[in-house]
């Protein structure tokens, strides 16, 4: 089978409507497909990871924290080499193996659940490669502008990425529905005791390596599906040639801005079922973290979905800059309503609606970030699907920041607030920066 396209040209509109628009959406429900499960397989530890300590595994909260913030490490380090891979193997090879790859993960984290003798650096390990799942993203997306027309890059993008971001709340979901359902090996014992007390509330049997081991045939299946319905798109380029997106300012400025809106899904994505347990878990009838946690990346994924059409019509650097002053104004609000230190549990649904809050923003900024950067370098294609793969890989360091950073400060003094107030003031720098360049009147790149 040819592996390239010999032709592509798809904002040629003759071109487009024969040939163009049958392969592109072809292509993008599989790719869209296989990104939910990156997405899932990327996040799968931090849903594990709350359970980890009722099955018998002696895991402290700063460990627990670090399991949640492995896979953020990994994706960054990955994404930055997924930025260079595609005009160099194409996007048929590159996404198949990186689909199949992820069978070492869900397989690895699987068999380890099933002991309770398993070191915590073997879990440490499997979670860095659980960042498979977030690392391919570099490869996706700009895999997507490639095939898309200008004029339905913000349609294709917020598609493919808000769907694809419904991997985050499929592995939150999936976690709890499938530890009654028996796989692979034995139950394990799940006890659950009184935070304050210790005290032993009850027992039940549960199959953690469920929530890992169901991914096994979808993944093969699309890998399958990858080989066989996707050609590459001819535009090749050197590791070398590559390099000139580093030398344009722009390149920096939107890296800043995609960290404030996909690093700042992501980040929160990470640490939400773990605030849950650590910030309400020891009060009485605290609330069940996997019972909430598939919210936020659910509604996070839908507005990126809806906005990305919005983009198309209003432009992407006012939605940006209207993200940023919402996510200001959330996080000010999460300390000053002292959700961060309640004295009760009935603080938590205003907790709840904030995070909710936060992830709805954060996904109409995705959509919008990725409406402006195919723009902003559009004298390039090339350098517009680089440009995208790049700031993706720097903004996928979001959960290992954001989840180490919570534990530090958790950690020395006693509660998130100072978190909170830090990345607000990241969030006023980058929506300056956005603003100034791409946003006001008479900007340098309007987008």
């Amino acid at each position: 089978m040819a592996t390239w396209l010999t032709k592509w040209e798809p904002n040629d509109e003759k071109f487009w409507e024969t040939e163009g628009s049958k392969i592109a959406w072809k292509v993008l429900i599989v790719t869209t497909l296989s990104l939910i499960l990156s997405f899932a397989t990327w996040f799968m530890m931090s849903a594990i990871a709350t359970k980890l300590p009722g099955i018998g595994f002696k895991f402290d909260k700063d460990q627990l924290f670090w399991l949640a913030a492995m896979p953020g490490l990994a994706a960054g380090i990955l994404r930055m080499i997924h930025t260079f891979l595609l005009p160099i193997y194409g996007s048929r090879h590159v996404i198949t193996v990186s689909t199949i790859i992820k069978l070492i993960p869900v397989i690895g984290i699987g068999l380890a659940v099933m002991n309770t003798t398993t070191p915590f650096w073997v879990f440490m390990v499997l979670a860095f490669t659980a960042g498979f799942g977030g690392g391919d993203f570099s490869s996706y997306m700009p895999s997507t502008s490639l095939y898309f027309p200008k004029r339905l890059q913000g349609t294709a993008l917020g598609i493919q990425a808000g769907i694809g971001n419904f991997g985050v709340s499929v592995a939150q979901f999936m976690t709890p529905a499938m530890l009654g359902v028996a796989t692979y090996g034995a139950a394990e014992v799940f006890t659950k005791t009184d935070p304050k007390t210790k005290e032993i509330l009850g027992t039940e049997e549960i199959y953690l390596q469920s929530a890992s081991f169901w991914y096994v045939p979808l993944l093969i299946i699309l890998a399958i599906a990858s080989w066989y319905m996707i050609k590459s798109i001819p535009v090749k380029a050197s590791f070398k040639e590559q390099l000139d997106i580093f030398s344009d300012k722009h390149t920096w400025f939107c890296t800043v801005t995609y960290v404030m809106t996909f690093g700042g899904f992501s980040g929160l994505a990470a640490i939400f079922p773990l605030m849950i347990k650590t910030v309400y878990g020891d009060f009485p009838d605290a609330p069940d973290a996997l019972k909430y946690a598939f919210l936020g990346p659910l509604i996070g994924a839908s507005s990126r979905v809806l906005f990305g059409f919005i983009a198309d019509k209003v432009g992407g650097a006012i939605l940006t800059t209207l993200t940023g002053i919402g996510l200001i104004i959330g996080c000010v609000a999460m300390v000053q309503l002292g959700v961060l230190t309640p004295t009760s549990v009935e603080q938590f649904p205003t907790f709840l609606y904030l995070m909710l809050f936060l992830f709805f923003i954060t996904g109409m900024g995705n959509a919008a970030t990725f409406r402006q950067y195919p723009i902003i370098f559009g004298h390039n294609p090339r350098q517009a699907a680089g440009v995208i793969g790049f700031t993706a890989a720097i903004a996928a360091f979001g959960p290992f920041i954001f989840a180490t950073s919570v534990s530090a400060f958790i950690s020395n003094t006693g509660n998130a607030n100072g978190f909170f107030y830090s990345i607000a003031a990241f969030f006023v720098v980058a929506t300056l920066i956005n603003w100034w360049y791409y946003n006001r009147k008479g900007c340098e790149r309007p987008s």
